[in-house]
């Protein structure tokens, strides 16, 4: 008679464990600490010597909005929309939010903390970032010998 061990679900749970980790890292990025989406949405891209960052904002106080760069890489948008209150009458859905909040997004380079530029035109925030140096292409001569 052949005796088989029994194997607990342990080669099964881990790649459902791993699985699972890497279904709550997008979540997280995705979504805030709260649950919440991300605000405010941004799209980031690249041209040759510098990146931009576009960031939808309608309605915000250009004078409540503040745009840092940190350890080379990281931009934070903070900022804070009044709660709007009607003159007269009762709200019916209030969707929109308001309040105080920041976003902060890595960058896939460094950047030059010197040479950003940020404007709010018609409710989008678009920030123009140089490029560090050390990000930057060099074109590597070759020798022959």
């Amino acid at each position: 008679m052949r005796v088989a061990r029994w194997q607990t679900f342990a080669p099964v749970a881990n790649p459902l464990q791993e699985f699972q980790g890497e279904v709550n890292r997008l979540f997280d990025q995705w979504l805030g600490e709260k649950g919440t989406p991300a605000y405010p949405p941004v799209n980031i891209w690249e041209e040759k010597d510098h990146l931009y960052v576009e960031a939808e904002l309608p309605g915000l106080d250009p004078a409540t909005l503040e745009v840092l760069v940190a350890e080379g890489n990281q931009l934070t948008i903070k900022g804070e929309r009044k709660k709007p209150a009607p003159e007269k009458g009762f709200w019916h859905r209030q969707e929109r939010g308001s309040g105080r909040f920041a976003r902060t997004v890595t960058l896939p380079y460094l950047v030059d903390a010197e040479h950003v530029e940020a404007k709010l035109e018609h409710g989008v925030l678009r920030v123009q970032l140089a490029k560090h140096e050390s990000a930057k292409p060099r074109k590597i001569a070759v020798k022959a010998q």
